[in-house]
């Protein structure tokens, strides 16, 4: 049966998955035990392997939808898709490696109704990586952090961690302004947020790292710095407003 307004909307990009698009079927184990109504979104972002073949046979949820273009635009732009797709209450997107476990969402259960976005970090007092990255990765992740922090001046301490929960609200007031498609996205998307007065709560999760990241360093860094710099000169231009 199809939900009108599901209570939970679970955005999760894909590009070129074939080896971890299995844990599709984890997430969507996850949302059939719970007493939420939900549907699963899944963002096919120009996938040139048999990404979307295998999704189409391992996912029995009937309120799972798959949405794919062609070419690949980047993981801000699939999630940005895949928001203004969503029709639940509350929508959280979370990355398919599972480096957050989806069921850390029951940590986000008791601030729906409080705060319009939550955050999960693994930087805050509470937080448990039970696989690190490598001490190159962290260094530069810590770069990106401090960067984001001094050009836009949001008092986040994990920008990056892929696994937010928004609004309806808030994710109406967010993703149609949202400029940016790949790296530097979720600094806009708290950018953003900042501008039009919208709560946010970071809360601490487990997490751990999967080696077969597509983050590519220094390049990525390089990239998401020079998305900084637009994102300033969007609000100069006046186009979050």
């Amino acid at each position: 049966m199809d939900i009108k307004e599901p209570f939970l909307s679970v955005i999760v990009p894909v590009f070129n998955e074939s080896g971890r698009i299995h844990n599709a079927s984890a997430i969507s184990d996850y949302l059939y035990r719970q007493d939420f109504s939900s549907e699963l979104i899944i963002v096919d972002d120009g996938s040139t392997d048999n990404t979307v073949n295998i999704l189409e046979n391992i996912s029995n949820n009937p309120n799972r939808r798959i949405i794919s273009y062609e070419p690949n635009r980047g993981k801000g732009h699939a999630i940005k898709v895949g928001m203004l797709a969503s029709e639940g209450k509350f929508r959280l997107f979370t990355d398919v490696d599972l480096s957050t476990p989806i069921d850390e969402f029951k940590k986000f259960l008791p601030y729906l109704n409080e705060y319009d976005i939550i955050i999960a970090s693994r930087k805050v007092e509470g937080a448990s990586l039970a696989r690190r990255q490598s001490l190159v990765r962290e260094s530069l992740g810590r770069g990106f952090t401090y960067l984001s922090q001094k050009v836009l001046q949001v008092k986040v301490s994990d920008f990056t961690c892929g696994f937010k929960c928004f609004s309806k609200l808030a994710a109406d007031a967010v993703f149609p302004r949202m400029t940016v498609d790949r790296w530097g996205f979720d600094s806009e998307i708290l950018y953003i947020a900042k501008k039009h007065g919208l709560s946010v709560k970071e809360i601490p999760v487990t997490w751990e790292n999967d080696p077969r990241t597509k983050v590519r360093f220094p390049h990525d860094l390089i990239r998401s710095f020079r998305d900084l710099l637009e994102i300033r000169y969007n609000d100069l231009n006046k186009n979050y407003d």
